[in-house]
């Protein structure tokens, strides 16, 4: 029997700043990113093929072999967005206990991906989303494309659990889904008992979170035959500088 999958709950795009007030994140369908994006279909399509090229992830804690991923940073001002020189990922533990206190030094994203049009146009549009939620600022962006996939039987796109980020705004979009059951988005309100549960199928959705207001995971996969796999990419904006360890 089909699994049985929760619809996301679509935000029209005149309504997201609305939504994102209201309740701290909204989902938006694929056509709506690409209209308030200024993306065209083909262009998003075109770049989920780098998601084939991924090389592992060499810090998973818990020993899987389950996680590929690449890793960029750049700084949205208005409509400039400039790539930064690459960079450690870092996170304090307060926000991510498993992998939070330590440097890890992921593959850059390719320079023929991050120097793309429609990739810079994207940024930008995720710049302006914050400035119209957070007031104007220049945002400080890093960019993370992963593949989750069933090797070892089981993928975890969150290994650390329900977690906030530490950041202003986090966008994951959903780039594919396939061969795959669970891997369910879970959404709670940071200071209270509501939340809401879905599942992205729509390659280009969209999940926009205000990380202060919201914590967020989404449930490990398993294959429904052969292989297996969940590409996604999850863009985090930050105001004032990237978390960087203190010293």
């Amino acid at each position: 029997m089909p699994e049985a999958l929760m619809p996301p709950p679509l935000t029209p795009p005149d309504q997201l700043e609305a939504q994102l007030k209201a309740h701290g994140y909204a989902v938006l369908s694929a056509a709506a990113v690409s209209t308030l994006a200024g993306v065209p279909p083909q262009a998003l399509r075109e770049l989920a093929a780098d998601w084939s090229l991924l090389p592992p992830d060499l810090y998973l804690k818990d020993g899987g072999r389950y996680r590929r991923r690449r890793h960029a940073c750049f700084v949205v001002d208005g409509e400039q967005v400039a790539q930064t020189p690459h960079r450690a990922h870092w996170q304090p533990v307060e926000y991510n206990a498993l992998h939070g206190g330590m440097q890890r030094w992921f593959e850059p994203m390719l320079a023929s991906t991050a120097g793309r049009p429609e990739w810079l146009q994207l940024l930008a549009w995720l710049g302006q989303v914050s400035s119209a939620h957070k007031g104007a600022r220049p945002w400080f962006v890093e960019a993370h494309q992963f593949r989750i996939d069933t090797t070892d039987g089981i993928g975890r796109p969150t290994p650390e659990g329900a977690h906030r980020d530490g950041v202003d705004l986090v966008a994951v979009f959903l780039v594919a889904r396939e061969g795959i059951k669970g891997g369910e988005t879970r959404v709670f309100d940071a200071e209270g008992p509501l939340g809401q549960r879905f599942t992205l199928t729509e390659p280009w959705s969209l999940l926009l979170l205000d990380d202060e207001r919201v914590i967020h995971e989404t449930t490990p996969i398993q294959p429904l035959g052969e292989g297996g796999q969940r590409d996604t990419l999850v863009v985090t904006l930050r105001a004032g500088g990237f978390q960087a360890e203190a010293g």
